[in-house]
């Protein structure tokens, strides 16, 4: 996929919607961040700069750096222009997000890339209040994911967009409750879906369990092993692992740092040919699309690590299960992602799922956070832009019922 080249110029944001792609191509950011230290230093007030070299810091694995540096980027200011939009139905979009790594905020910027949405953000500390003055805006979307971390902050915002003079999707409270034992709480006794227990555990409790002084039981109500065990906050697999027993345990921990981890039964998914299928979905008002599948060996899959663009026969699946989706996927799990929505009603919410051996919907995460692209490839993956087009669209239509409203339905 070959994209233009950015614009590097002063007073313009680059922003993940463009530095992630030319990641995602295997190209060297290197001269980028260059470009971005240059203008800093002709310019210490460039907040652009500062926020787009803390975006590629972060892209290139440099995580405490680039938090450092976004930091710097937020002392100058925090509202930012993401997209402009001139069209006469060109609806306002404001994103409130807060200080984090990539997965800390949903990038909504994705979504809107080709739509008629201008798309400012403001970022939220935590421990403070909103800004008196924010962007004029159509509607406002949280785009805060939630972890232990965000968990204050989201409450507090709930009770600041409460009353609302403009309409808000995805209202804080809402997104709180995608936690994971919470939303095993939620969906645990919905026909069709299986979503696993899981258990805040401190590093104690599991060397007592690696010591077998402790049973999986104890813990976790009604589990053994095998168990699957993170540490908290954790995403895309960090720190992800499966303990068939103690001993297994004992060397995770010996490897792992972290104070406090989830822990929860294994799950195996696996269809008749031995294979993994993990399936992204999409929900935009309830409404479900199709984000990708992936094919794997192993019980850990993301899309990355699956061999997707190894393997045509994968990549023939996936498109098949894209085009078919409707009659499909969708159709055998209709009433268990109604539910979903009913129980969670976010206006936006992307489901990482599988499905049982006797076909029912199983869910491994929800998280509004999640990269929803269309970075592949499309000579490679032809199912891919129609189906992101679709979930575009969709959330364009979204953004402009509620902007029609004008009103928070709160």
């Amino acid at each position: 996929m070959n994209r233009a080249t950015p614009d590097t110029s002063p007073g313009h944001l680059l922003d993940l919607t463009r530095l992630m792609p030319l990641a995602f191509e295997g190209a060297d950011l290197t001269p980028l961040a260059q470009q971005m230290i240059s203008r800093a230093q002709c310019n210490v007030d460039d907040a652009e700069a500062w926020l787009d070299l803390s975006t590629i810091l972060m892209l290139q694995g440099s995580l405490e750096e680039g938090l450092a540096v976004q930091a710097q980027a937020l002392q100058i200011r925090r509202a930012f222009q993401l997209k402009s939009a001139t069209g006469a139905q060109a609806v306002r979009v404001l994103a409130l997000m807060t200080p984090g790594d990539l997965m800390t905020n949903s990038p909504i910027g994705f979504l809107v890339e080709h739509s008629e949405v201008a798309l400012a953000a403001t970022y939220i500390l935590p421990g403070e209040a909103l800004p008196p003055e924010l962007p004029e805006h159509d509607v406002l979307f949280v785009a805060i994911s939630q972890s232990e971390s965000t968990d204050p902050l989201l409450l507090r915002l709930a009770e600041l967009l409460a009353t609302w003079r403009r309409p808000v999707l995805n209202a804080p409270a809402l997104i709180a409750q995608t936690h994971r034992a919470k939303a095993f709480g939620l969906l645990s006794d919905v026909p069709g879906l299986r979503i696993m227990s899981t258990a805040a555990v401190l590093r104690a409790q599991l060397e007592a369990l690696a010591a077998g002084h402790l049973d999986v039981a104890a813990v976790l109500a009604g589990a053994s092993f095998p168990v699957i065990v993170r540490p908290v906050d954790s995403h895309a697999g960090r720190a992800l692992a499966r303990m068939d027993c103690p001993r297994d345990l004992s060397e995770y921990l010996a490897s792992t740092p972290g104070h406090d981890f989830f822990i929860s039964p294994f799950a195996d998914y696996r269809s008749t040919d031995g294979q993994f299928r993990k399936y992204r979905i999409v929900l935009v008002d309830g409404e479900p699309f199709a984000a990708h599948m992936a094919i794997s060996g192993h019980w850990m899959i993301h899309y990355l690590n699956a061999g997707m663009t190894q393997s045509a026969a994968k990549r023939e699946e996936e498109g098949q299960f894209l085009e078919q989706f409707a009659t499909g996927f969708a159709a055998r799990h209709q009433e268990a992602l109604r539910a979903v929505h009913a129980r969670l009603p976010l206006d936006y919410l992307v489901i990482d799922c599988g499905e049982t051996q006797d076909g029912g919907l199983l869910v491994f995460e929800l998280d509004p956070g999640a990269v929803v692209h269309s970075m592949d490839p499309a000579d490679m993956f032809p199912s891919k832009p129609a189906a992101m087009r679709k979930i575009y669209a969709a959330f364009e239509a979204m953004l402009q019922r509620r902007a029609r409203t004008g009103l928070n339905p709160a």
